[in-house]
């Protein structure tokens, strides 16, 4: 069967690989793809590192474990971050368009896998936070060529990006409400039970709301805890509203089938199965 154009650039059939060639093209297809033997191997490499690297940090934060081998743990941080410098420096070379990685997902995640290292030299502990490099295990389902994962997590995360319009009027809306229940319950219960102000009793407004229920403050007249009961039933009804917005923009995206090739110019992914032209910039795919 012919593959498709997508139609988004008009002179996508004159553009191609973002002008990468020789070693730039070769690295790029090693870092950012994994249908050849050297990218699934390197993929594998990373996938491997930054476990041991989670492990590593995890370990360290046991105080028995640490006071033996803090030197290990020390000098394998380093080690591993700086790696993972080098890593990060070089998908930025290998891209055509580096700012589209840079602020991507998986380019703010990378750069935030390696900075708490760095940080950790001004700010003592901060090097706890490298535990954010399990993120970057999400490349298995690439590296393992699961390919409906793949299209899977694109249909998800198309659909978190289309609902978030009415999400954000809903929140807004929550948040409207928990301030009207909090007022007042302030002026319904007072300082006397607890509800000594009014961001506090919006603080109980929240966490009745949303059904957790922590029980440090509670309502002791008859009419607060009516108009606890009234918030805790409407509490359900809200946790379903965003459940149903997303599912429904889950089913129509989930109908689209999607390709994990990776534009070797701006990074986008999300093509077309059969698209040979990335549909955001145009280059040959």
């Amino acid at each position: 069967m012919q593959r498709k154009l997508n139609k988004v650039h008009p002179l996508a059939a004159e553009i191609d690989k973002s002008g990468l060639s020789g070693a730039r093209l070769k690295l790029h297809e090693i870092i950012f793809e994994s249908n050849t033997f050297a990218g699934k191997a390197f993929d594998i490499v990373l996938i491997i590192a930054i476990i041991y690297s989670v492990v590593i940090v995890s370990l360290d934060s046991v105080k028995s474990l640490s006071d033996k081998y803090s030197e290990f743990f020390f000098y394998s941080e380093w080690i591993l971050t700086l790696l993972f410098t080098l890593e990060y420096f070089l998908r930025i070379y290998t891209i055509g368009k580096p700012a589209k990685y840079i602020f991507s997902f998986y380019g703010i995640i990378d750069l935030l896998s390696i900075l708490p290292t760095y940080i950790s030299l001004v700010f003592p502990g901060t090097h706890y936070l490298l535990v954010i490099r399990a993120f970057r295990v999400l490349r298995i389902f690439r590296v393992l060529k699961f390919v409906q994962y793949i299209s899977e997590a694109q249909a998800m995360s198309r659909a978190l990006r289309a609902s978030r319009k009415k999400i954000t009027v809903f929140l807004f809306d929550v948040i409207v409400i928990v301030i009207i229940v909090g007022a007042a319950m302030y002026l319904i219960e007072g300082e006397e039970n607890g509800f000594t102000s009014i961001p506090r009793s919006i603080y109980w407004a929240i966490v009745t709301l949303t059904t957790v229920g922590y029980g440090d403050i509670s309502p002791q007249t008859e009419l607060g805890q009516f108009l606890a009961s009234l918030v805790m039933l409407l509490g359900y009804g809200i946790i379903a509203v965003p459940t149903g917005i997303v599912t429904v923009e889950y089913a129509n995206m989930s109908k689209k089938g999607t390709s994990p090739e990776v534009c070797p110019n701006c990074g986008a992914e999300g093509h077309d199965e059969d698209a040979i032209y990335c549909k955001y910039c145009g280059t040959k795919l």
